[in-house]
């Protein structure tokens, strides 16, 4: 089944983890994909794979918490591609954890909101401007859990910046509706990556006690069922689905 084919997909954050799982399964259904990220190795390396496996992907450097960077992103998306049709803001960090919020640094604050708001805030500005001149498109934003509730960790920059995710996508869900754009969020629980490995392998007990206390399902998602969400928020599977913020996450937020 390729849902997206031919079409032009941005993947913000696409060097690893949920971000790199979903290029592969654009790809996979026949999207031309652009994935950006900080590390070129990393990100020429899911090209190469998406390639392999006969593909259609390009790497761009890009730095979300640049603004001139995103600017270059976005046409450079519509010079590879022809024009955005879906846009996946995955791009982000968690910031400092495992702190109460009077121990949190101004510092630490504004780093995670410029890369984790800040960034989708300018990549919808562009991405929607494009989407404008060639009758319309689809946002996905990756928000997490913690956009729908408060912190169990200690990371309330974070978490501030995920609601600020989902009050974004709402916006503009209904600023645009009429437009032809649909923008959702996803909101992922516990999901193996690069963000959340090292915390598994390094404080196994407290976060085995974490998950068996906030999720249901007691076990961490693997990339390719959060990337299986995107991919219907995406695809015309949900054409009447807008200004949504979509769980999957094990059943966290409804305990």
């Amino acid at each position: 089944m390729d849902r997206f084919e031919g079409m032009g997909v941005l993947v913000t954050g696409g060097t690893s983890g949920i971000g790199a799982e979903c290029a592969r399964h654009f790809a996979a259904e026949g999207a031309r994909v652009m994935i950006s990220g900080r590390r070129e190795d990393a990100g020429r390396a899911v090209v190469a794979g998406i390639r392999a496996r006969g593909g259609d992907a390009k790497f761009m450097r890009a730095d979300v918490t640049r603004p001139d960077d995103i600017v270059r992103l976005v046409d450079e998306t519509v010079s590879a591609c022809g024009r955005i049709d879906i846009a996946f803001n995955n791009a982000g960090i968690a910031g400092e954890a495992m702190k109460p919020l009077h121990e949190h640094a101004l510092e630490g604050w504004e780093t995670v909101m410029a890369a984790n708001l800040t960034s989708v805030f300018l990549c919808m500005k562009h991405e929607i401007s494009a989407m404008l001149k060639t009758g319309g498109g689809v946002i996905v934003n990756n928000a997490s859990a913690y956009g729908l509730k408060a912190s169990t960790v200690g990371h309330t920059p974070y978490t501030v910046s995920k609601h600020g995710v989902v009050s974004l996508t709402r916006t503009a869900a209904v600023e645009y509706a009429t437009a032809n754009i649909r923008v959702n969020a996803v909101c992922p629980g516990w999901t193996h990556s690069e963000m959340v490995d090292p915390v598994l392998d390094a404080m196994p007990d407290q976060m085995n006690a974490i998950l068996k206390a906030d999720v249901p399902m007691n076990r961490v998602a693997d990339t390719a069922e959060i990337a299986r969400a995107v991919l219907w928020l995406a695809s015309g599977e949900s054409s009447y689905v807008t200004g949504h913020a979509l769980c999957v996450d094990g059943g966290w937020v409804a305990r």
